[in-house]
């Protein structure tokens, strides 16, 4: 690992275990600060932004959450990993809850800190989102959520950090930004994932029948009790019970349930005896807690509680840049589903698209989208024409150029596919010239789209290089079909996105290491040629 240009500040009052840091860290290229205390690393970060600060939990002068909460209030470095001989459940979460990006426990190993620390450099500086290790956990527990969004992505680094805990998570958004697949995402990231989620809308319970639902009943415990029924606690018993709209649960039911949080117990109703459940708990609501709790209309120690772990979600217009992806996503599986040969929209549409506000977030994203491809006639593109009238009125002069300018940013991704490729090889070129199988060769310097056709000259072929150019021409096309959407083209092409990623980063690289040796080359024979020369 290579940490050249990298700058770190190591705060730790305990002098042998920051200087052995310091020399590590040095040792790999970084530029390496110290500071044995709070007030000392706080005048350092004043003076130079780090990229990484190494902070010590416990110090003398200043605590290490104190120093992190002040750092972070005032955006003094750019990531902060915590340390702490004291590796509790509660101090990982407060460190994570007010910024950290990690949080690493006393004694730790070298590998293990490289591991960290290369995590987090990357997630600072990523030119691309989907190596971003925060994309990569998402496309894991939630490939569901889709978008890359800066925002987005800084909700899966707190989740990649407290999903395999059992702490409680408050997840916070409007309607429509997709609350339950955050909470089925930090149940599929945990050590909880084979056991049951169960989801509940306390919204949608009235509110005679929403504590029987949550707790059971014991027969004859009410009018129409013929018999006795678990609720929902029994039912996610060593799981995860996910409450949607948690605004909405009554003062009565709120005393309930904050008993569940506090003793891991419950009382069915009609019942005396407390039954003990091992359940974790996710919340989520649209409403402010806060302000209920305030004006009373809600319970505060019940609301502390639960926003031990608060997680918000970006409403839609806030990360714009992430609805032609989502309405590209959104048009291929219902086309897919109903048989449909949709292959996206107009650059004018998905302009106007992308300008509305959507008030109801990604699912009237969705909604708008599945209408689209129902009214559409006929196959092709979506366009102008398909939008609802209201996402229509937001057209403007100069759209048309807009719209372009946007259309060959997306085909720039298709073209680095292919770009920049070395001449064929001698024996590729002959066997291109001289077709051979039942189809026919290829045209000079392509690869056949049907290798089972090819025959193997006698003078032989650059195999490497065939192989190569004929996967990047596949990419190329996925790339161009799915308008340079990589979900959709990893998926189409049958592999991994990260992978199609990588592909598209290393013949970047190659592309550019090709260019500057010709334009070497170039400069070699213009001075071979000049008369300084002879």
């Amino acid at each position: 690992m290579n940490l050249a240009g990298k700058s770190i500040l190591v705060v730790d009052d305990h002098d042998p275990t920051r200087n052995l840091l310091v020399n590590f860290l040095e040792g790999l290229g970084a530029t390496v600060a110290n500071a044995s205390g709070g007030l000392d690393a706080l005048k350092q970060m004043g003076e130079t932004r780090f990229d990484l600060v190494l902070l010590d939990l416990r110090m003398d002068d200043m605590d290490g959450l104190a120093v992190l909460k002040k750092a972070k209030s005032e955006d003094l470095a750019s990531n902060y990993t915590m340390m702490s001989a004291e590796g509790t459940v509660p101090a990982a979460v407060e460190a994570i809850r007010l910024g950290a990006s990690d949080f690493l426990v006393k004694p730790f190993d070298l590998n293990e800190l490289m591991s960290v620390v290369t995590r987090v450099l990357r997630i600072q500086g990523s030119g691309d989102p989907t190596l971003d290790p925060r994309a990569q956990w998402r496309d894991k527990f939630a490939p569901g959520l889709i978008g890359e969004h800066e925002s987005l992505l800084e909700v899966f680094l707190v989740l990649e950090r407290i999903a395999n805990t059992d702490c409680t998570v408050l997840v916070l958004g409007e309607s429509g930004t997709g609350k339950e697949l955050i909470a089925n995402a930090i149940h599929n990231g945990s050590g909880r994932q084979k056991r049951a989620f169960v989801p509940v809308n306390c919204g949608a319970i009235p509110e005679t029948l929403i504590e029987s639902e949550l707790f059971g009943h014991a027969k004859g415990a009410f009018s129409g009790a013929t018999q006795s029924r678990d609720g929902r606690f029994a039912a996610a018993d060593q799981g995860t019970l996910f409450l949607d709209e948690i605004g909405e649960m009554s003062l009565a039911v709120q005393v309930k349930f904050l008993r569940v949080l506090q003793e891991g117990e419950y009382v069915p109703v009609g019942e005396t005896k407390p039954r003990s459940c091992d359940v974790r708990i996710i919340a989520a609501t649209n409403k402010d807690l806060e302000t209920m709790a305030g004006e009373g209309k809600f319970r505060e120690d019940l609301f502390y509680r639960l926003n031990l772990i608060p997680i918000h979600l970006p409403a839609l217009r806030e990360r714009r840049t992430d609805v032609r992806q989502l309405a590209q996503h959104f048009v291929d599986g219902f086309a897919q589903r109903r048989g449909q040969s949709i292959t996206g929209f107009s650059p004018e549409a998905m302009l106007l698209l992308g300008r509305h506000s959507w008030p109801g977030n990604v699912r009237e994203l969705q909604n708008a989208v599945e209408r689209m491809c129902l009214l559409h006639q006929g196959d092709g593109v979506l366009g102008l024409d398909d939008l609802p009238a209201k996402i229509r009125a937001l057209a403007r002069p100069g759209d048309a150029e807009e719209a372009a300018s946007q259309a060959a940013e997306v085909q720039a991704l298709a073209d680095a596919a292919t770009a920049a490729e070395p001449p064929p090889s001698a024996a590729a070129t002959a066997t291109a010239a001289e077709p051979q199988g039942a189809t026919g060769g290829a045209a000079a310097g392509e690869v056949s789209a049907t290798p089972a056709a090819f025959e193997l000259p006698p003078e032989g072929i650059d195999l490497r290089g065939a192989v190569e150019q004929f996967e990047y021409n596949l990419i190329a096309q996925a790339l161009e079909r799915t308008g340079g959407n990589k979900n959709q083209a990893s998926r189409l092409l049958g592999m991994n996105r990260t992978t199609l990623v990588e592909k598209l980063r290393k013949r970047k690289a190659k592309a550019e290491r090709l260019a500057k040796n010709t334009e070497a080359e170039a400069e070699a024979e213009v001075g071979a040629s000049s008369p300084d020369s002879a």
